[in-house]
């Protein structure tokens, strides 16, 4: 898949951002094409080499079908997860770096509402904030919408706008 200036992608773990510009570097000692991607969530500049954005995972962000989906995710009820704090830390992990915006949401959904239920380690607390803040920047993007807006959209869908 290749990407042209001005696509808004996302790139798992890291969250939505644009491309800026493609460039031809060296880089230890090979050149190569990249793309200078900007996420404007942290105001950060990255470079992805072209020939590896398959095995990165960067792909176009959500359509407005896919934005109704999450929302949907983010209503739903919890799914089952491990009792084993390390077992169900390692699934969510793996659920967040798989880059798909839907397995992102239930990551959010699923911690929150167990957040509510038994409250969260330290750990499973950074992977919401994380988790949150990735699904945060690709709606905002895709959307056209602040940050802010966003959480507070995503907020509302958890049941969690008394807290905010």
């Amino acid at each position: 898949m290749s990407f042209v200036v001005g696509d808004k992608v996302v790139y798992p773990m890291h969250g939505a951002g644009i491309i800026e510009a493609i460039e031809e570097k060296e880089v230890l000692g090979e050149r190569d094409k990249y793309y200078i991607m900007h996420l404007p969530i942290g105001d950060m500049r990255i470079m992805l080499p072209m020939q590896s954005v398959q095995e990165i995972g960067l792909r176009q962000v959500a359509d407005k079908e896919d934005i109704a989906k999450v929302m949907e995710i983010l209503q739903g009820e919890k799914s089952k997860m491990s009792p084993n704090w390390n077992r169900r830390y390692r699934a969510n992990l793996e659920k967040i770096r798989s880059g798909d915006i839907f397995e992102v949401a239930e990551v959010v959904r699923n911690l929150a509402i167990r957040d509510r239920e038994k409250g969260l380690s330290t750990g499973e607390r950074k992977m919401l904030d994380s988790s949150k803040q990735i699904l945060i920047s690709e709606l905002a993007l895709a959307q056209d919408s602040t940050p802010e807006e966003v959480e507070a959209m995503i907020d509302r869908a958890l049941g969690m706008e008394e807290e905010a």
